[in-house]
């Protein structure tokens, strides 16, 4: 969900485009350029007054390898015709025929539904195609006179073009329907670790945040943020109540965590009383339990010691002055074994009576634990003075390779999360990443919370106060597995089958030179390992060097971003959604070379690090991750 601004200067600084004559002319101009048709699908109609529509966007031409940000007006067939309410919105990406293309291929980048009348970004889904689902009762207002602008960016991953359509499917509410007269009125909040940027991103690196192999933004972040510009913190702007959230992360991402802050305000909550210890109890029961058992063990040992002498014995018996002498030593070793047997019923006995005793010392010790836990789960986590948790929306992956592709979803609140708030109280976000296994390039941390006012729900109210009642709950799953996300790449297949080219790291050296490389045709030209014969082959610099790679005339022209990002050598296996990924022995990234508009870093030439020790380094772009390269420091 790579969120951006429209091509012109005319906004800076703000991603949605402001009403009035300006959008009018850009959605004017929106509609000719784009030359995209809506239509409705289909409408069934649900309990409850509900009609589920499916909208159809398109077609959409989609050029070689492309990842940019676009706007384009939601209006006519693609949206109700009548004024009511909107409870839910799921999204997808098709191609004409309404089958779903492999996420490998191309992805929906991100979609973002703006309300251009009252500002308000209302829905946002990504890859992982998150859906907005509001509890029963809630509804978001639309209306037939208000602009609906949507900023989508579509990520071609090949070079082959493609016509797709967006579908986005509603369940609505239609004013005339008898149950609309008791829909509340829900009101969106964006937040955003990087808010009010044109592409708001941030990088993670391998192994920055702390020990634990994890880093959040910006807590672990330096200077995230220019003075008295707290990007993640946005005001509640009236007494009301939240009611719904649902976190968004990139690739490699864990969680996104929302708190708020109210001045002055500490925990105001019943405090638990102090947890019984049994510990006095249980440490001389326990020691008495195991000196029993390591009794009996030791004497078992004894009697399986004195049986295999006894089969020894037997074993030796020759002639009948041996087996006189053999049946003397095993009737005794017969009589002590009785007698070990008889200490070891006697201390079972004795054992037995201590673990009745020690189970119902560890029964009202687990009693008490489990009784202090509840007590405590119901009191809310305050830290720095007056910051409490609200929810924990983390990432659920499907990929069984962990958390490094789009095959995963987010965690939503239930349909009974409540909150209270109250004016002038701060929302803040936060967001964590792992850094064990890659860096995370172009991150981002996003929620967007639902609420409404005191004015249109008077039970607002009477929602928990944070303060006083523990409203972090657990949450559920946005989504289940989606089919098109199963190609995870990373295979090698029968005699190389399925690998991109040969491994690098042992291919001649190419020509000593450091470039400049020109990046064109999808391929990385020299040093890209897919070449046939010597053009394939690393290039070479002398060690305090750098490799310096542009982008052609003709991408810059058609708007195709590459990167050089480094993974892991060989880095030729198949192409996936989770292969490769960036985690090179040493890290280095170029990001999306470009002119500048997002979400382009602003240059079309950039050179490798000149520290780099010998050896044979492999990259990959990004963007098209079929493209790969090596380069060699002799």
């Amino acid at each position: 969900m790579e969120i951006g601004k429209a091509e012109s200067s005319a906004v800076p600084g703000r991603w949605f485009i402001a009403a009035g004559v300006f959008v009018a002319a850009v959605l004017t101009l929106l509609a000719v350029a784009n030359g995209a048709r809506a239509e409705i699908l289909k409408t069934e109609v649900l309990p409850g007054g509900v009609q589920r529509t499916t909208y159809r966007i398109g077609p959409v031409d989609v050029t070689p390898g492309q990842n940019r940000i676009a706007y384009r007006p939601i209006e006519g067939a693609s949206r109700p015709a009548v004024d009511g309410w909107i409870t839910r919105i799921k999204p997808d990406l098709v191609y004409e025929d309404g089958s779903i293309p492999d996420s490998s291929k191309v992805m929906f980048h991100h979609g973002v539904w703006i309300n251009l009348s009252t500002n308000e970004q209302f829905y946002a889904t990504g890859e992982e195609k998150t859906i907005l689902d509001l509890p029963e009762g809630f509804g978001y207002r639309y209306k037939t006179d208000e602009g609906w602008l949507l900023n989508d960016m579509i990520h071609n991953l090949t070079p082959q073009a493609m016509k797709l359509y967006f579908e986005y499917t509603l369940d609505f509410i239609p004013d005339t329907a008898a149950e609309a007269a008791g829909i509340v009125r829900a009101r969106p909040i964006w937040m955003d670790v990087q808010n009010g940027s044109i592409y708001p991103v941030f990088d993670v690196w391998r192994d920055s945040g702390g020990d634990d192999g994890e880093f959040t933004y910006p807590e672990d972040a330096t200077n995230p943020y220019p003075p008295g510009n707290q990007k993640n913190v946005k005001s509640i702007p009236a007494n009301g109540m939240l009611i719904a959230t649902t976190g968004h992360v990139h690739t490699g991402g864990l969680s996104t965590d929302l708190y708020l802050r109210r001045d002055g305000a500490t925990y105001q909550g019943p405090n638990c009383p102090d947890r019984i210890s049994y510990e006095d109890e249980l440490k001389p029961l326990q020691q008495k339990n195991d000196s029993l058992v390591a009794r009996i063990n030791k004497l078992k040992q004894k009697n399986a010691k004195m049986t295999r002498t006894q089969q020894k014995i037997r074993r030796s018996m020759k002639n009948r002055q041996s087996r006189s002498k053999a049946k003397s030593l095993i009737k005794d070793i017969k009589r002590r074994k009785k007698s070990n047997s008889k200490t070891i019923a006697m201390v079972n006995r004795l054992r037995a009576k201590n673990k009745i005793q020690l189970d119902k010392v560890k029964a009202m010790d687990k009693a008490e634990r489990e009784r202090d836990a509840a007590c405590r789960g119901t009191q809310p986590s305050v830290d720095d003075g007056n910051r409490v948790h609200l929810f924990k929306s983390t990432a659920d992956y499907f990929d069984p390779r962990g958390p490094i592709s789009w095959d995963m979803a987010m965690v939503s609140t239930d349909n009974d999360w409540r909150v209270r708030v109250k004016a002038g109280d701060k929302l803040e976000l936060q967001t964590t990443y792992e850094t064990k296994r890659a860096s995370w390039p172009e991150s981002m941390g996003i929620n967007i919370v639902y609420w409404v006012r005191d004015s249109a729900y008077a039970a607002a109210a009477n929602a928990p106060d944070p303060y006083v009642t523990n409203v972090a709950q657990k949450g559920v799953l946005n989504h289940g597995h989606l089919k098109e996300n199963e190609d995870y790449g990373g295979e090698t297949g029968k005699n190389g089958s399925k690998l991109v080219g040969p491994d690098p790291t042992k291919l001649p050296d190419g020509p000593e030179t450091g470039g400049p490389f020109t990046i064109s045709g999808f391929s990385y030209n020299q040093g890209d390992f897919r070449l046939p014969g010597s053009a394939g082959r690393p290039p070479v610099v002398p060690q305090g060097q750098s490799f310096t790679f542009k982008l052609s005339d003709s991408d810059i022209t058609n708007e195709v971003w590459h990167s050089i990002t480094s993974c892991a050598a060989p880095c030729n296996k198949s192409t996936g959604i989770s292969y490769p990924i960036p985690n090179g022995e040493v890290q280095f990234e170029s990001g999306q070379m470009g002119p500048g508009k997002a979400p382009t870093v602003g240059y079309t030439q950039w050179s490798t690090p000149s520290d780099l020790k010998k050896g044979t380094y492999t990259f990959f772009c990004r963007i098209h991750p079929l493209m790969r390269g090596a380069f060699r420091v002799k």
